[in-house]
Parts: structure tokens; C-alpha cells; sequence
């Protein structure tokens, strides 16, 4: 089985490129399941409804997020009914949604996809290796051996690869999001877990981290201004990674993929 993740998709050029390409994704590696991190898609700041919706009729199975999930408030009262959209699992327990969603493919076969949310130089929230531990043992009793993907939403490389050294052998792969720029460190560990650092955003290159060069660039020379950012509008590029799990939920292949503008392979 094949598994495509994509990095965080941010304003309208993000969502255009997976537009694009993703059904074309679908068919050319016979695809059984699609995940993006969608945190970033509405305007740059968060996810709506609509958008949910529209990922959907692409063929996206799984909806990850992170720290901008609750930017748009709309998002609140409506992740409760979205099983497909996760937000990080460490939150409080009150949060609204899922930190996690276990699926089933259509070959029969279980997929549980976490998501979690780093601390160093990120929000203020619970241990991200606590509450890893707490879901897997969970799911592991209910559901048994099966494949897990996980979602690292951090800003923090060194966080990111601690996290993936700890789950290795544990779950089937450990992808990072959030820092908007792909790494090439695909690789698998040393107890057979597939890691990389970040997938990187979709979105338009020619910017900082997907938002216009300019603003971003006068927060860092006139920091006493305070400037609107707003997403960057050229064309996209889709970052993401393509897995391929065989029947003991392991990773045997895996290929980086890099569709259309600035980093387009």
C-alpha cells in the first residue's frame, strides 16, 4: 500500500497545487490513502468547512493541523463532527476534536494517524512524549499491530528527531510539519521506523515560508511596525513524501515529492 503525506498547505497557492496534482497523485502511485496537514490553508491562518470539503473531493483521507487550527473560530464547533480532521493530541483534554483517528483502509487493513505538537519555541502544552505514549499503548490493546503514522508539528529540529529516536520501532512512520521547508534526512531508523524530518509547505517558494517577502522582511528590519502578513500568491509547489507499507506495517520504499514551481523536481 501506498501513502502520500503533505506538508502544511498555506493560502490559496498551497491549496491550488494539491488541487493540481493530487488526483493525478493518486492514480500514478495507485494511492490508498492521502494526508495533509491543513493548518495554514485559509489566508495562511488556520482551516474552515469549506476547505475540509474541498480536500475531501480531491481524495484527501486525513486532515492534519497544529498550532494555527484554532484561527478560524468557525473550526471550534465543527471539529467535533469531523472525524477526518485531527489537531494535536496534546491539548488539554477538554479541547475540542481528536488528537488521533484510527481508519480502515479499503483492503480491510487498519491506518491510525496521530498528531502531536512539540514545546520548544512552540505554545505552552502538554508532553508530547507522555501523551504519544499514552495513544499508541491505547491503540495498540484495542486494535493490535497495524500501521501508525504520526504528525510532529514543531519548530524545533532537535525536538523532532528526540521524538522520532523514541518511537522508533513503535509506529510505522514519523513525518515533521510546521517549519515550511523539506528535508532531505528520509531514512529508516535504527528499529525500523521511517523518518523525516519536514515535508516542507505547499505553497509558493518565492516568499518566507509562504508568506509575501516583503512584510516579512520589514518585521525583521522595522520590528516597531506592526505588519499584517499575508500568504504569498505565486505559484505553488507541492512537498510531501510518498511511503509504501508492506504487509508487517513496515516502510519499504519511500520517494520525496516535489510537484511544480520554484522546487519542482
Amino acid at each position: 500500500m501506498n501513502i502520500l503525506i503533505c506538508g502544511d498547505i498555506v493560502g490559496r497557492s498551497g491549496r491550488e497545487v494539491i488541487e493540481r496534482f493530487i488526483p493525478d497523485l493518486i492514480s500514478e502511485y495507485n494511492l490508498g490513502f492521502v494526508i495533509v496537514n491543513a493548518e495554514n490553508s485559509a489566508s495562511g491562518f488556520g482551516i474552515t468547512k469549506k476547505i475540509c470539503d474541498q480536500l475531501y473531493k480531491l481524495g484527501v483521507d486525513v486532515i492534519t493541523s497544529g498550532n494555527h487550527i484554532w484561527d478560524q473560530k468557525e473550526i471550534i464547533n465543527y471539529i467535533d463532527n469531523d472525524k477526518r480532521l485531527i489537531r494535536p493530541c496534546n491539548y488539554p483534554s477538554e479541547t475540542p476534536g481528536r488528537g488521533y483517528g484510527v481508519f480502515k483502509l479499503s483492503n480491510g487493513n487498519l491506518i491510525s494517524i496521530i498528531n502531536v505538537m512539540c514545546r520548544l519555541f512552540m505554545d505552552s502544552i502538554g508532553d508530547p512524549f507522555r501523551s504519544l505514549d499514552e495513544i499508541i499503548e491505547q491503540i495498540k490493546i484495542k486494535h493490535g499491530t497495524h500501521t501508525i503514522v504520526v504528525d510532529i508539528h514543531g519548530e524545533s529540529t532537535s525536538e523532532k528527531m528526540a521524538l522520532g529516536h523514541y518511537l522508533d520501532g513503535r509506529v510505522t512512520a514519523v513525518l515533521g510539519t510546521h517549519t515550511h521547508i523539506p528535508t532531505s534526512d528520509l531514512q529508516i531508523l535504527e528499529k525500523g521506523t521511517f523518518y523525516q524530518t519536514d515535508l516542507g509547505m505547499c505553497g509558493d517558494y518565492d516568499s518566507v515560508i509562504g508568506m509575501k517577502k516583503e512584510a516579512c522582511i520589514q518585521r525583521f528590519t522595522k520590528s516597531f511596525l506592526k505588519t499584517r502578513l499575508e500568504p504569498a500568491s505565486g505559484e505553488g509547489t507541492l512537498c510531501g513524501t510518498i511511503i509504501k507499507i508492506d504487509k508487517e506495517s513496515k516502510v519499504s520504499e519511500f520517494q520525496q515529492i516535489l510537484k511544480g514551481g520554484r522546487l519542482n523536481k
